[in-house]
């Protein structure tokens, strides 16, 4: 069985790499986000625990979102193994997740994180643009419009960048990302479980590294 965290900063191609992961070894991929909207919109009794802080404007304490990943990895999919996405995401967070996958018998087997460059980061993430009659989203280095300065969806020719798409505030982004991401890192280098893998390949050749490491452990 693969139990496994990948970490990276925004933008290193974790939801790449996570896609391919999923295909090969038909892991269930788990996202904090998706798994919060579930809960709450099937009313479970931490999913609206974690709603009265949501409602507030609150952040959901650690030990409710603990709660609500322990929910989500005793449901009977998680046969073949799990992807963590988004959880966790500080080392108070990985000491309780300890505590869940010892309890559920379904301990972590890699903790992976795609390392990439800041000024890379910041091409990529500033890099987007978006219709504005439309919304359809583009990239200038990866999808840029088949027609120049025409929308591929509705023909328009109005683009724009979205405030936190734009360089400087995407540096602050990392920034504020990467301070969580270095305990993190660490927690894991001491247990053992830490692979670091260079972001910058191609995904082709990033999927080649992850799949090294995750061969080991099936």
């Amino acid at each position: 069985m693969i139990n496994l965290i990948l970490l990276g900063l925004p933008g290193a191609g974790k939801g790449t790499a996570s896609e391919k992961i999923v295909d090969k070894y038909h892991l269930t991929h788990i996202s904090t986000g998706d798994m919060f909207r579930e809960a709450m919109a099937n009313q479970t009794k931490v999913g609206l625990e974690a709603k009265s802080y949501i409602d507030k404007g609150n952040l959901v304490p650690d030990e409710v979102t603990a709660k609500l990943v322990e929910e989500r990895l005793s449901q009977p999919d998680i046969k073949e193994g799990f992807i963590l996405d988004g959880f966790p995401r500080t080392t108070n967070q990985a000491e309780l997740l300890d505590g869940i996958t010892e309890r559920l018998n379904k301990p972590l087997t890699s903790v992976i994180s795609l390392e990439v460059a800041e000024e890379t980061l910041v091409e990529r993430l500033s890099a987007r643009f978006m219709c504005k009659d439309c919304g359809a989203t583009y990239n200038k280095l990866t999808k840029k419009p088949k027609v120049e300065g025409t929308c591929d969806r509705c023909g328009g020719h109005d683009f724009y960048q979205r405030e936190d798409d734009k360089p400087e505030v995407v540096k602050n982004r990392l920034e504020v990302n990467e301070k969580m991401n270095a305990p993190l890192k660490d927690f894991y280098e001491k247990k053992g479980l830490l692979t670091v893998i260079n972001g910058e390949q191609t995904p082709e050749k990033v999927f080649e590294d992850v799949d090294a490491v995750l061969s080991k452990n099936k």
